[in-house]
Parts: structure tokens; sequence; C-alpha cells
């Protein structure tokens, strides 16, 4: 991958994600990243500079940093190489969602661009990964389709179930012990004050979801 480090492509991949943050305003502080990656500050300084050096990302005056056209591409390229090797493990190897992260976080790296593409062949050059991620294309593009979470609706809205993050196996085994999986239909029975349980409704099933994975659970909202 253009000679990059596997530490840059890590930093690279952290610092787009917490540029598609709400919150993140385009630009990611230097401790938000360092929170993400499990470093000090000032580690998460160093490697910026480094990344600075080396074209990847710019420097936003009084916010942070933001990725170049350059650190987007590398970011996209191993993010890329990651959701293609995530929904492999699961599709055709059989490996739960909650464990393809962690195999596709050390695979993603020595994936090559052959063995990329024929994983894409092989599974119909899908669009999106076992979490419901949008999988960038060859070419460096990539669909982030608008969500909100869960627990923003309130009693009697309905939706669709669109994403959920990877990185808790905890909340995947949950989600899939009870069938619950990027592209299902809800509805919103009951909702607890103080950021309490939702009721939830997929299919003939009500489910009770607590704050943090209602939070965690991305969702479209389809008009009544």
């Amino acid at each position: 991958m253009d000679g990059t480090t596997i530490a840059v492509q890590d930093y690279a991949k952290a610092i787009y994600a917490l540029e598609q943050r709400e919150d993140a305003g385009g630009a990611v502080s230097t401790n938000a990243l360092a929170e993400r990656m499990g470093v000090t500050a000032a580690s998460a300084s160093s490697m910026v500079k480094r990344l600075d050096g080396l074209g990847l990302v710019t420097h936003v005056p009084y916010r942070g940093v933001q990725l170049t056209d350059a650190g987007t591409k590398v970011a996209l390229e191993i993010l890329r190489h990651h959701r293609l090797l995530e929904l492999y493990l699961a599709e055709s190897l059989g490996v739960p969602w909650d464990r393809v992260h962690d195999e596709a976080e050390v695979l993603e790296h020595v994936l090559s661009e052959e063995l990329e593409e024929l994983i894409a062949a092989k599974l119909g050059h899908p669009t999106h990964d076992p979490h419901g991620d949008p999988i960038p294309t060859r070419d460096g593009r990539i669909v982030e389709a608008a969500s909100i979470p869960l627990n923003a609706l309130e009693p009697g809205a309905r939706g669709r179930f669109a994403r959920v993050s990877d990185s808790d196996p905890e909340m995947l085994r949950y989600l899939g012990e009870r069938g619950i999986a990027p592209g299902a239909e809800f509805e919103v029975i009951e909702k607890q004050p103080f950021d309490g349980p939702l009721f939830v409704r997929f299919g003939d099933e009500v489910h009770v979801l607590g704050g943090d994975l209602a939070r965690a659970m991305r969702v479209e909202e389809v008009s009544a």
C-alpha cells in the first residue's frame, strides 16, 4: 500500500472514523485520536507530525487535524481490505460476526491487491460488510448514508436497522442471538426515561435494548 507502515495505516483509518462523527466538524483532536488508538496524547501527537510529514494530514488551527486527499486514500484502501475480509470471513468461512473484526484487523495489512479483487469478485462485489458499514470501491469512493442512533427515536417511530460498530463483540453477540442484523425493519414500542431501555419490535418479537446498545445502533427512520 504505497509503502506505508501498519501504524500509519491504522492512524489514517482512525482519523477517518473520527472525522465521520457528527460532532467532529471535519477535524480530529489529538486527544480524541489518542483515546481511540489507546495511546498517550504525546504518542498520538508524535504520529500526527509523522503523518503531516508524509502529506497525509493537515493541521486545522485550534481544532486538530484533517486527512488530506492522500490520507483519505490510505484510510479508504485499508477500510476496503478490512470490510471485505469481514464479509468473506462471515459469509464464506462461517466466522461469527462478533469475531470477524479482530481477524480482519490483522489480515487487512497483508492482503494483496490481487487477493482483494479475488475476494470482492467471489462475494459479488458487495457494497456493505456484515455490520452494515459501506465498503469503499476499488477507486476510493464510499457512500456514508445518513443515519441516526436508535435511542434518538420516540415510541411509534419505524425504521430500518442500518449499521452497528464492529468493535464491541458482546453487543454483536447479543444482537446475533436475537436474530437482529442490518436491514431488519423495526418499530419503537416504548422508551423508558433517563436513558433507560427501549422496547423495540423486530418482526413478531419485542426486544429490550439498553441505552448503550441503542446508541450504538445506527438506523434510518421511515416516515409513517
